[in-house]
């Protein structure tokens, strides 16, 4: 496969170019987004610790492009704190998820650099979507298991269908004169990974079916959900292994010369100290648990005052604003013809949420002694099932063009639309049952 100078090779999802840090697809597309901070003024400092502090400050809140929306932040917090409209406090605590998932991805990053491979790419593979895992987890803690399928389904659905596909249509559209490839081992790898997680989806839901009681049925599907989360997270780190381990990526290997990334990705090179990174990336963690515990307090407040289900928040709203920063460098990549790291992105974190939060969560909810399963209803896991096809259908050539993706694009659309008829139809049979 010929690509053109500039390209990153990605082989599963991790970026040759970079194999000394571990990087993943999610780090190159984070860093589209990233930008040089101008030190002139904060190097002439006289106190060193104020002048470290100072540069640090600069790197981690002004080293994005999306750093207009900081500010959300500390709106989202005021407004808990005084009682404002909590339908308010629901989307200043997402817009400021935004930036925080973004920083998350580059801290990991920065951490990275100092652990070596092997460790700083377990980190960078594992962290790529923390901002889902730490709101699913307070959502558990509140007891709200619902919430937490909706928003993993939601965010599966949002990458193999959203992202993914207006990745592959404005990258068709912009390169209509070009050929668009890309490596298909890495989308088969992880088609194969997502059919695995539909099968233990889906078998939890047949047990209702299986003509036992109602009883037996809950008991074997609770069961049948524990075990099939343990061999979901063993099969994720087998899938790890062989994109972090070296006498595994020999498998994977071609005779190809490195490429190094192009102007719009920043140098491979800490910018911050080791500790530096430590503090703010327990910083920035403490935050967004706190926005995530806004966003899980809130959603239901924000669902009766506007109208909408909190199922359809959860599903569409939440996956689309949370990861906008990682999304919006997906399409950055597919626009640029570079759509290894945009399969990357997308099937990378469709595959980690799937195969790796959803049955943490499930461990998780275990531990906590909650009765967490796999059984999502038959809606959302037939929407599963024919987004897993679709996506892997429409991947298997190596090609693209900007088709490809209005058709994903249109699967959201009528799943999107679905969920939210669905959800408004419960509400009317339950007023009109109200009122009778």
């Amino acid at each position: 496969m010929d690509l053109e100078p500039g390209t990153p090779i990605l082989e599963n999802g991790v970026v040759k170019g970079s194999l000394r840090h571990g990087r993943t697809a999610h780090n190159v597309s984070s860093s589209t987004l990233r930008k040089r901070s101008d030190l002139a003024l904060v190097s002439k400092v006289r106190f060193g610790c104020l002048r470290v502090f100072l540069v640090n400050l600069q790197e981690v809140i002004l080293g994005t492009r999306i750093c207009v929306l900081f500010p959300a932040i500390p709106a989202a917090i005021l407004a808990a704190s005084f009682g404002f409209g909590r339908p308010w406090v629901f989307v200043l605590s997402l817009l400021g998820l935004a930036p925080l998932a973004e920083r998350l991805s580059f801290l990991t990053e920065q951490i990275s650099y100092f652990t070596g491979p092997t460790v700083g790419g377990l980190l960078n593979a594992t962290c790529g979507n923390a901002t889902e895992l730490i709101i699913a987890i307070f959502a558990l803690s509140k007891h709200k298991i619902e919430l937490v399928k909706y928003s993993l389904v939601g965010s599966v659905l949002s990458n193999l269908l959203l992202v993914l596909g207006s990745s592959l249509f404005f990258g068709g559209i912009v390169n209509l004169k070009k050929e668009q490839i890309y490596d298909r081992r890495q989308a088969e790898v992880n088609s194969q990974m997502l059919l695995l997680a539909l099968l233990c989806f889906s078998l939890p839901l047949l047990f209702r079916y299986a003509g036992a009681s109602a009883d037996v049925a809950g008991v074997g599907r609770l069961r049948l959900s524990r075990a099939g989360s343990i061999v979901m997270l063993v099969a994720y780190f087998a899938y790890l292994s062989f994109q972090l381990l070296p006498h595994h990526r020999q498998l994977f290997e071609e005779d190809k010369e490195p490429y190094e990334y192009d102007d719009d990705v920043v140098e491979e090179v800490p910018t911050i100290g080791m500790w530096s990174t430590v503090a703010w990336l327990v910083i920035v963690t403490i935050i967004v648990a706190l926005l995530s515990e806004y966003v899980v307090a809130t959603i239901e407040d924000a669902s009766e005052t506007w109208g909408l289900s909190v199922g359809f928040l959860s599903i569409i709203l939440l996956p689309i604003v949370g990861n906008a920063a990682e999304h919006a460098g997906a399409v950055i990549f597919a626009y640029k013809n570079k759509l290894d790291i945009t399969l990357g992105v997308a099937l990378g974190s469709a595959t980690q949420i799937a195969m790796f939060v959803v049955p943490l969560c499930v461990i998780v909810a275990w531990v906590m002694g909650m009765n967490m399963d796999l059984d999502f209803n038959i809606l959302q896991t037939a929407s599963l099932a024919l987004s897993i096809m679709a996506s892997s259908s429409i991947l298997q050539e190596g090609t693209s063009h900007y088709l490809k993706g209005l058709i994903l694009l249109l699967f959201y659309v009528v799943i999107a639309t679905c969920f939210f008829l669905t959800n408004e139809d419960i509400t009317i049979v339950n007023s009109e049952t109200s009122n009778a």
